[in-house]
């Protein structure tokens, strides 16, 4: 029997193609001849009944919609089914079906629920390691008195293996610098050694200073204060006993409780605790007006100062500390001056492991630019190796004669390993603009305070223009960043002019460009709603660009590490076409390959820059010209970093420092 459906349910246009005998479809003709097999087919009642006309949106393939089913499933009402067969169902394959159709439905209704119940929970990151028989019995009888750390076969995890099998052997008086590419996991690795995930000797106390503190509400003297997670603890259990106390809520054991907490708080002289976080933050430069300003208010430097001051207070006495921080040292840096003058070693993570290399950076990578150059040998000789196994197998597929050489060379194919090349992500910053007169960006005479007491800057006069390659320095709390808001007009002045171009489009980077992302979201929603309009395509091309791609690109932003952020914070900088940028301290978060493929992308873009960075690799390959920021006036230096590095020098011999 033919069963034949109406697909027809469209206006009928005013031409027709033509049909292969020349002639033109009539759309009429065709629905006449639908309608007439209709009403010839044989059908019995039940079966009509089933096979009631329906007039679908556009034609079917029947072919396609049978693919991979077999014969007993009844597809459409009324087709592929002989007179007087009752349509079935394979049960089994139905069941299957809706089961995994349903377990799609709660995956996606419990991400929805979590996304919309409040705070992003995030993986937490996690640490395995096997036990070593000798190591736990040395540590239980108190015979291990060595300070070197050997941390052997771990595993680290945030979400993905970050280490695999890795060893990690620091010996006593030497200083590692731990490099690598971003989002690795080095952070991951030092906070899972602080936390003591990883098995280090009782006997050694830890040290660790974050990269800076986040800014919130919080004063800078009580978020040093709040390190003492004991102490905290202890504090806020006595309020809440003491609360219920007052309000005769009391179950009658609070006060023996209470008891028990005044002696704890006595046992770790908790009272003398805001003197010892005082005097530290004093050591680091913090007046006693900064200790209590809210630590948003401070920029990156300061907040580095506080994660110290925070390290030290947290930490035990320092005769412990001469044994741990001041003896062995792992740091993570991006700095390749301040490793060469620091690190006697330095670590590379990399492929799931941790390789060790003896002396400075400058040694590291002309060892690692000899294995590259290896890597790419290898690599060439490979990709020719599988050139002849593919023409062999391509010439004798189908010879009979040769069927069990060319298996045997495919699973040699399956097998053989590849040699991979890594490359480093190279960003680019549009400059489709036309060019503009100058002046382009001003600041004439200009005063600025937050208070009146005390001036940040006074007749400040600079310009920048279109080939403008300008870095600010000065010390911290120098002003720096307060005048990049001035020049883009976030703070205006007490006094004086700003001036800028009417076609002047300025994309900034904050030195703290966290606060300014929804961490809750991921890059390619965090593009969409910044910029509505795009396709997902562009979103993910745009952020492809930084090295955010594939599921990187739809994960929630604040399970990223410090690097890939600021690359989700690039990518939606640049997503405008700025003509202008202004940079505060683009690169702290950085790896050094992406901080040199920014470099050549700053010398590639026709439009201005002005940036602040203590980066002098950075700057040396960026800017041309230097304004030093200090007594709330800026000095214009032509020379670029050297003739800086040379002020600074006749500066410290002045006051015998050298």
């Amino acid at each position: 029997r033919l069963a034949c459906s109406e697909s027809l349910n469209r206006k009928k246009p005013t031409a027709q193609p033509p049909r292969s005998d020349g002639g033109w479809r009539d759309d009429g003709a065709i629905r006449e001849i639908c309608q007439r097999l209709f009403n010839t087919l044989q059908l019995d009642e039940g079966r009509a009944q089933r096979c009631s006309q329906v007039l679908l949106d556009a034609p079917i393939q029947l072919s396609q919609i049978t693919d991979g089913y077999d014969a007993s499933v009844d597809l459409l009402p009324g087709l592929l089914l002989k007179r007087g067969q009752t349509s079935m169902v394979n049960a089994k394959k139905l069941e299957k079906a809706e089961a995994r159709l349903k377990a799609k439905q709660d995956k996606r209704m419990e991400r929805d629920s979590l996304k919309s119940s409040g705070p992003l929970v995030l993986e937490e990151a996690s640490a395995s390691q096997a036990a070593s028989k000798k190591e736990t019995r040395m540590e239980s009888s108190g015979k291990n008195k060595s300070y070197d750390v050997r941390i052997e076969n771990f595993d680290v995890s945030f979400g993905d293996v970050l280490l695999a099998g890795a060893d990690l052997n620091l010996a006593f008086g030497r200083r590692y610098g731990l490099v690598g590419r971003n989002g690795l996991g080095k952070t991951t690795l030092l906070k899972m050694i602080a936390s003591r995930s990883l098995r280090i000797p009782s006997h050694i106390s830890i040290l660790h200073v974050e990269q800076e503190v986040a800014g919130d509400e919080t004063p800078a003297l009580q978020s040093v204060l709040e390190c003492d997670t004991t102490r905290e603890s202890l504090l806020r259990e006595e309020r809440d006993l003491t609360a219920k106390v007052n309000a005769g809520r009391g179950e009658g054991t609070e006060g023996a409780r209470l008891s028990e907490i005044y002696a704890k708080l006595e046992e770790i002289e908790a009272d003398k605790a805001p003197a010892r976080a005082s005097v530290i933050l004093a050591g680091l430069g913090f007046n006693a007006k900064m200790q209590q300003q809210t630590t948003k208010e401070f920029s990156g430097g300061w907040r580095m100062r506080l994660a110290l001051a925070r390290a030290l207070f947290a930490r035990p006495p320092s005769r412990c500390l001469l044994q741990t921080w001041q003896s062995t040292i792992l740091v993570v840096s991006h700095d390749r001056n301040f490793l060469n003058a620091v690190a006697t070693d330095i670590i590379h993570l990399h492929s799931q492991r941790l390789d060790t290399y003896r002396g400075d950076f400058e040694n590291f990578m002309k060892i690692k630019e000899e294995r590259l150059k290896n890597q790419q040998r290898e690599y060439e000789a490979q990709q020719q190796y599988r050139e002849h196994i593919q023409v062999f197998i391509d010439r004798f597929r189908y010879n009979a004669n040769r069927a069990s050489q060319v298996q045997s060379k495919l699973k040699l194919l399956e097998k053989l390993s590849w040699a991979s090349l890594t490359s480093s992500c190279l960003p680019r910053f549009p400059d489709g603009f036309e060019k503009f007169s100058p002046p382009i960006l001003q600041l004439d005479e200009v005063d600025f305070y937050y208070d009146p007491s005390h001036y940040i800057f006074c007749s400040l006069s600079v310009s920048a223009d279109l080939e403008s390659r300008i870095c600010v320095v000065g010390e911290n709390g120098a002003g720096k960043s307060t005048m990049l808001k001035i020049l883009m007009g976030e703070l205006a002045p007490v006094r004086g002019i700003r001036h800028a171009h009417r076609n002047l489009k300025i994309g900034y980077f904050s030195q703290h460009h966290v606060d300014q992302l929804d961490l809750n979201i991921s890059a390619v929603e965090l593009l969409a709603r910044k910029f509505p309009g795009k396709t997902e395509e562009e979103y993910r091309h745009q952020l492809g660009s930084y090295g955010i791609s594939g599921e990187l690109a739809v994960r929630p932003v604040a399970s990223l590490s410090g690097g890939q952020k600021s690359r989700v914070a690039f990518a939606q900088m640049t997503m405008s076409c700025p003509n202008f940028y202004i940079l505060d301290e683009p690169t702290n978060h950085l790896d050094m390959e992406t901080i040199e493929a920014l470099a050549k992308a700053l010398n590639k873009f026709r439009g201005g820059v002005i940036l602040v960075s203590h980066d002098e690799r950075f700057i040396r390959l960026v800017c041309q010209e230097l304004w030093v920021c200090e007594n709330a006036t800026v000095t214009r230096i032509e020379g670029g970093f050297d003739q800086y590095r040379d002020i600074l020098k006749e500066q410290f011999r002045k006051e015998g420092f050298l």
